[in-house]
């Protein structure tokens, strides 16, 4: 059952649930392993581990054209109907995240600028297993398309046939992926970074996993970028007592139901709306297909927080920080400025966090583990480079050189101020 709490009735850091991304030594070696296995053995490595975790050893770790086609045909015209609904919306909100190049020419002889470069190759990783998301393929691929890479390659679990879920190819179709690979968890990872015999090596991996895939992430980051390291799910709910009960114990399941470690927390104003949530859940939880998951994050890490108002409510949010906020009042937008962190926002009462998952627009691969307090979703910024550039005419520089000059001085770099003196001597 869920734990139901009073705000000022113990300490702030009692309350605050964090978990963590860090793993064992025992995962930390065995990734290790798998990276090092897969750096020597290329496609031979990949097929011993995916036999080995996925139950099959396919010959082709590239998915054909065909096997696309065949995906596609099969699926369901409503499923493929929902999942452009679902691109167009994607496509119209990262749309405006697009940056453009600039240019000062504000000084005679210089002109100072920054341009705009899309990262070539990127890599995204698309979980298995438990449960299969066609939602992350759109939302981290669309991004990129946007962006303008010019190879997405798509790394995704087979299953015991040898194949990726048709659902998954159908949303990578639909969403613009360039290349599918046959090959899930570290190793994956391992093929991204350094690239094998099969699997093209990419400048950037995004895209959710397991602990294993986190790990991998964690220690091949500097050969390659990443997004972030996902922490289990998290959803907070601020309401006042004018919200159905039915509905807010629904949103804190529809996280939930993710992962055993996953973090579902109630912020209210009464007692008495706490305690029907409460029941709700009770109620509801026996009725879900994964209920034991459900059961399991809502006993080890739910939490009700009762609050005397709306603004406390608000404090107490801000300091945990989560994944997705949704803010149940009559007027949400009273409040938008004061909530500082949080990686999605929902509000008012018919904004539910799965509103976000699949079809309003903006992205749900969202920081966790308080790391809203200092970063973003992933947005079309995550698949391109910034460069500024720099110039000057011959007459500009002489203005400034023994400004410069003395700069570098200053900091015990005479090579650096000479680079800039050198220029101007016996002319």
């Amino acid at each position: 059952m869920i734990k139901i709490l009073k705000y000022g009735e113990m300490p702030l850091e009692k309350i605050l649930f964090r978990g963590d991304t860090s793993a064992s030594r025992e995962i930390e070696d065995t990734v290790a392993a798998i990276l090092a296995d897969v750096k020597s053995g290329g496609d031979d490595a990949l097929r011993k581990y995916c036999l080995k975790f996925d139950g099959s050893a396919p010959e082709q770790l590239r998915v054909s054209e065909a096997e696309i086609d065949e995906a596609y045909s099969s699926a369901d015209p409503d499923f493929i109907k929902t999942l452009e609904l679902a691109r167009s919306n994607i496509e119209a909100f990262h749309s405006r995240q697009k940056r453009t190049n600039f240019v000062i020419n504000e000084k005679e002889g210089v002109i100072l600028g920054q341009k705009i470069t899309p990262i070539e190759n990127v890599g995204i990783y698309v979980p298995g297993g438990t449960a299969s998301y066609p939602s992350s393929v759109l939302m981290d691929s669309v991004p990129a398309v946007l962006a303008g890479c010019k190879r997405i390659v798509m790394v995704s679990p087979p299953g015991k046939d040898g194949r990726i879920s048709a659902p998954i190819l159908t949303a990578a179709r639909v969403a613009g992926v360039t290349d599918i690979y046959k090959v899930g968890g570290a190793q994956a990872i391992g093929a991204l970074a350094y690239g094998t015999q099969s699997v093209p090596k990419v400048d950037k991996v995004v895209g959710p996993g397991n602990i294993f895939v986190a790990t991998a992430k964690r220690r091949v980051y500097g050969i390659v970028d990443i997004d972030m390291i996902a922490g289990p799910s998290e959803i907070l709910v601020i309401s006042d007592d004018k919200s159905d009960p039915v509905c807010v114990a629904a949103d804190l399941l529809s996280q939930a139901e993710h992962d055993k470690m996953s973090s579902a927390v109630l912020i209210c104003t009464s007692e008495t709306f706490a305690n029907s949530v409460s029941e709700q859940l009770e109620k509801q939880i026996p009725e879900l297909p994964r209920a034991a998951i459900a059961r399991a994050s809502i006993d080890n890490n739910g939490k009700i927080i009762i609050v005397p108002d709306i603004s406390a409510g608000i404090t107490v949010a801000n300091e945990i920080a989560p994944e997705h906020l949704e803010l149940c009042v009559d007027s949400p937008f009273d409040y938008l400025n004061d909530i500082k962190n949080a990686g999605s926002i929902f509000l008012g009462r018919n904004a539910p966090e799965a509103l976000g998952d699949y079809l309003a627009g903006p992205n749900h691969t969202l920081p966790t583990l308080g790391t809203a307090r200092f970063s973003s979703p992933l947005s079309v910024d995550d698949f391109i480079k910034k460069s500024s550039f720099i110039y000057y005419t011959r007459e500009a520089l002489g203005e400034v050189k023994d400004a410069v000059a003395d700069f570098a001085e200053r900091e015990g770099l005479s090579a650096h101020a000479r680079s800039v003196t050198r220029r101007f001597e016996n002319k």
